[in-house]
């Protein structure tokens, strides 16, 4: 990548630190800030990085998990820039610029840790079969006050325009997005320095919730990155404008939670959407395709939903999934068929939250699909009318039952690779077992 960094610093010579970063497996962003003067060996030889960094827990420890880390000597791995994702920081006091990174073994290969490199891996199992993913990703957020309510909650921002805080729940209410348009205008400012393709925004079902969609690209772990950059941005561009933005599935106990939905079709290797046979129906590999989904959403909810709190989004009549359905123009379902057809044919996969890892998730999805097309699963008949009312008490609600089911899971075994489910089990046990050992406030109110 040196000519490409070159290149960059001819149209941006002013220029002053150069960051490599990498997202972790808690979607933690992670790497090195480099004088300019001294970026060049990024892009000449890779960073060294201890591989086990790609594997702390969402504290930022390292608990070895399966003696990755203290116990193995803690080896170093290359961070490789990844072309194409060069990019000037819009946000910072100081003129800066960032580059994403892929982990690396020392002899060049992918290192299994890296989510990234999952998703790599479950993508070649669908070029294999020549076929190719485009994927869009619609994140929701929160806008809240900096200052915490009682015990540490969170609290809706309050309105830049009126001086209130906002207690509005109107969703796709316009008085919400002028309310905080300086703050989606910058978002989409550094959105197009980034080239991150962001195009529309929404008010949400609750106050200061917010839905921005990602364009469709037929390359996911662009995708993925895309999402990932988004969140990043959407956080700095809230905190220089004094608010805090959070992905937190569920920082309201009485309020909607923030999903990622993604949007997906495959195609051919002519770009033919391969969802669409001009029916309403759409093609049998769509519903080939949503079988799979059905058959691993339960070994897939751990990733979906990756801590304890991700699981308080679950609830009936939220629009969010509480069981396995599917159907057409229908919101209460898991695995929504929109009313789009031709070029536009797709899935609507409505199941993971948004602090969710943008790779993993899309490795689990692309993975169920591929199971379902090549196994050319049956997905049972559509739902229709409300189908989020009745909870599936067969799917794991639980974190602890959402682990035992990855753990035991064929379909993530199969597609992601039985030493990354151990490894993503084993942290994410870790994790949840510290979380577990902090007595709550409402513990000692309801039990001393």
């Amino acid at each position: 990548m040196s000519s490409e960094f070159e290149s960059f610093l001819t149209r941006h010579p002013d220029i002053v630190y150069v960051d490599g970063l990498f997202f972790d497996l808690c979607c933690v962003v992670r790497g090195k800030r480099y004088p300019v003067a001294d970026a060049r060996t990024l892009f000449d030889e890779g960073m060294q990085i201890p591989e086990s960094i790609a594997l702390l827990d969402v504290t930022g420890d390292c608990n070895d998990p399966l003696g990755r880390g203290f116990s193995d000597g803690d080896p170093d791995c290359i961070a490789a820039p990844i072309p194409g994702t060069l990019a000037p920081v819009p946000w910072g006091d100081v003129p800066s610029a960032q580059v994403m990174l892929t982990l690396r073994t020392q002899d060049g290969a992918p290192a299994m840790v890296d989510p990234r490199n999952i998703l790599e891996r479950v993508l070649g199992r669908l070029r294999a079969d020549g076929l190719t993913a485009t994927v869009a990703v619609e994140l929701e957020f929160f806008l809240i006050d900096p200052e915490r309510g009682p015990g540490q909650s969170p609290r809706p921002p309050v309105s830049p325009v009126t001086g209130r805080r906002d207690t509005r729940t109107q969703v796709y209410g316009m008085a919400d997005l002028d309310d905080f348009q300086n703050v989606l205008r910058a978002v989409e400012s550094a959105c197009q320095a980034q080239g991150v393709p962001a195009f529309t925004a929404s008010s949400e079902f609750a106050p200061g919730q917010f839905e921005i969609n990602l364009k469709h690209v037929p390359d996911p772990l662009r995708a993925a990155d895309h999402a990932l950059l988004l969140r990043r941005v959407v956080e700095w561009v809230a905190e220089r404008h004094g608010f805090e933005a959070t992905f937190m599935s569920k920082p309201y106990p009485d309020q909607a939670g923030n999903g990622m939905h993604i949007h997906l079709s495959l195609t051919d290797a002519d770009g033919r959407n391969l969802f669409d046979d001009g029916t309403e129906a759409g093609a049998p590999l769509l519903r080939h395709a949503v079988g799979g989904m059905r058959a691993a959403m339960a070994q897939s909810m751990a990733i979906f939903a990756p801590h304890a709190n991700a699981y308080r989004r679950f609830a009936p009549n939220l629009y969010v999934p509480v069981n396995p359905s599917w159907g057409y123009n229908n919101r209460s379902v898991a695995f929504r068929v929109p009313a789009s057809g031709g070029e536009a044919r797709r899935i609507e996969h409505r199941v993971p939250g948004a602090d969710a890892n943008p790779y993993l998730v899309l490795a689990a999805i692309l993975a169920a699909a591929h199971h379902g097309v090549t196994a050319r699963l049956d997905p049972g008949p559509a739902a229709t009318g409300n189908a989020c009312e009745t909870v599936d008490r067969a799917l794991p609600w639980t974190w602890r039952r959402a682990l035992e089911e990855m753990g035991r899971g064929a379909i993530v075994r199969d597609y992601l690779g039985d030493e990354y489910v151990d490894l993503y089990t084993a942290t994410k046990w870790i994790e949840m077992e510290k979380f577990q050992a902090v007595i709550a406030p409402h513990e000692f109110a309801w039990y001393l």
